[in-house]
């Protein structure tokens, strides 16, 4: 199972020079876990920076997986989380839902570089 953070999905969309190592994961929708967290921080930035129907088809594409919508219980599980390992709201939620999904966390935030779990690409900058 995989699940891949906001930042893996933009650079995905945007075909940035990391987009090939996310590849993979997200195009393999059987095992794709999505935290529904994840589609409200893409959607947003894609909506801000190229509209509403590239925002609605990227959130399409992200919906081809497994969703995992916030509830209570994993609310409550993400606090611990983030409060252990030192992680902001949306990052505890997709952080927990990879470790209760038995799933790799594919990333290029620094934060989660060396933790358990992640397969962890530093962001490129483009020429």
């Amino acid at each position: 199972m995989n699940v891949v953070d906001s930042s893996g999905w933009l650079a995905y969309f945007a075909d940035e020079p990391t987009a090939e190592f996310f590849a993979e994961a997200i195009e393999d929708a059987d095992l794709l876990v999505v935290p529904a967290v994840c589609i409200y921080e893409v959607f947003k930035v894609v909506l801000r920076e190229r509209g509403e129907d590239d925002a609605f088809s990227a959130v399409a594409a992200m919906q081809q997986g497994t969703v995992i919508n916030l509830d209570a219980d994993l609310a409550l599980e993400a606090a611990s989380v983030g409060l252990e390992e030192g992680l902001a709201f949306a990052d505890s939620v997709i952080y927990t839902v990879a470790k209760k999904q038995s799933a790799t966390l594919w990333t290029q935030d620094a934060h989660f570089s060396g933790k358990s779990g992640v397969q962890y690409r530093a962001k490129e900058i483009g020429p």
